[in-house]
């Protein structure tokens, strides 16, 4: 793989120079503040600052890649938010599930086939393009929060509003390409502004039900 190879896939991007994507570059601060926002309010819960301090790092990721605009670029773009997901996997199975260690651990790495099985049915809608690829993560969500109705409506409703918040701004990743004619900056920023605030809910999510538990 040519890790240098420039990567060309939003409508703001019109050339390989540093700044072509000067909104999407610069919305990732909003990474940035929701993991400080979130930082003080996870105090004493470890897995929470853990969230928190991969929150940030999406942010620094995703400003690399719409930076650079690089394969490696689009690693350092991409693995802090599997790392998130499996985080919060692991939290959400220790915390509403009650599972132990090894348990919640077993249960958070049956992530990476459940994505081999749906990402492949989400792909075959040509409307998602390359959001297809998240698309697993927000129907995941509502699942536990359907899963969870009964055990913990708090959290249900919590992680019902955080499924809904990831859809809304798939939405906007999504409509990028489509809107470009009309909309040169496309609406890629939408989607980190988004996930930055649904992100920082679902922080919020778990810390108000491990408190009250």
């Amino acid at each position: 793989m040519n890790w240098t190879e420039q990567i060309d896939a939003y409508c703001e991007r019109t050339d390989p120079t540093y700044w072509s994507e000067p909104i999407n570059a610069v919305t990732n601060a909003a990474f940035v503040i929701a993991a400080l926002v979130m930082w003080p309010r996870a105090k004493g819960q470890p897995l929470a600052r853990a969230l928190c301090i991969v929150l940030a790092v999406i942010g620094v990721g995703s400003f690399l890649f719409h930076t650079h605009a690089t394969a490696w670029a689009s690693m350092a773009d991409v693995l802090p938010i599997l790392a998130f997901i499996l985080l919060y996997l692991f939290a959400a199975n220790r915390h509403y599930w009650g599972l132990p260690l090894w348990p919640a651990l077993g249960l958070t790495a049956l992530f990476f086939p459940y994505a081999a099985v749906t990402t492949p049915v989400f792909t075959a809608m040509p409307w998602l393009g390359s959001s297809a690829a998240y698309a697993p993560v927000a129907l995941l969500i509502l699942l536990y929060a359907a899963l969870l109705a009964r055990r913990l409506p708090n959290v249900a409703w919590g992680l019902g509003l955080g499924g809904g918040l990831l859809v809304l701004s798939l939405t906007f990743r999504t409509l990028d390409g489509p809107l470009c004619p009309s909309l040169p900056v496309g609406t890629h920023f939408m989607w980190h502004i988004l996930n930055a605030v649904m992100l920082a809910w679902m922080i919020e999510v778990y810390l108000r039900a491990v408190r009250s538990a």
